[in-house]
């Protein structure tokens, strides 16, 4: 990957916060949720499809990251999160935008902290005290695998699910603000945003 990785420098030079939920249920759900599946993954299979996506996804990040490296190990880790968590990537880079607007050290007036603005209090459910929320990886573990864990409990539907994920139930503003930015600068495939 790393020749993959100085071909895509190359071709790319050329071209609120999460919510504790009020539930006692569906915190310990989520809680055992994130215990069960924060962890590492290899999201690519086939080389041309990561090139493709890496390609075209760092020029669309160009706006938010400048450094062309950075940009791609961040594209990457993102999409491994994601995949992970069986999430479209797109719209894990539309929350990020929303989010955090690519800051891994942005911290919420809540506390909430890094690129998805995760609660630092699940480290402590989950019994990772020790877990960095500013690493993205840890960041995209934690955020990727609560939103996975909301979509699962709204049957799919995005607009319930992203207002769980932003401690929001009941106003659309949030995943609308989400929706803009999947449809202007992420959007590949088509997503059910119907409720």
């Amino acid at each position: 990957m790393r020749s993959t990785l100085a071909l895509l420098v190359a071709l790319t030079l050329a071209v609120p916060a999460l919510a504790q939920p009020q539930d006692a249920q569906e915190r310990e759900a989520l809680r055992s949720f994130l215990e069960d599946t924060i962890s590492d993954a290899d999201s690519f299979e086939d080389r041309y499809d990561a090139e493709v996506w890496l390609v075209d996804m760092s020029g669309r990040l160009t706006r938010f990251v400048a450094d062309p490296i950075y940009r791609l190990e961040l594209l990457q880790d993102i999409h491994a999160a994601a995949v992970q968590a069986e999430l479209p990537p797109e719209l894990v880079l539309a929350v990020i935008e929303v989010e955090s607007h690519f800051d891994r050290f942005a911290v919420s007036r809540a506390g909430a902290q890094g690129m998805m603005q995760v609660m630092p209090f699940w480290k402590d459910e989950i019994g990772r005290p020790d877990d960095n929320l500013t690493l993205n990886k840890t960041n995209f573990a934690y955020g990727c695998r609560i939103l996975q864990f909301y979509l699962q409990k709204e049957n799919g539907r995005l607009h319930k699910a992203l207002a769980r994920y932003n401690g929001s139930v009941g106003s659309r503003v949030y995943s609308n603000k989400v929706y803009r930015a999947w449809s202007r600068h992420w959007r590949t495939d088509p997503l059910d945003w119907s409720e």
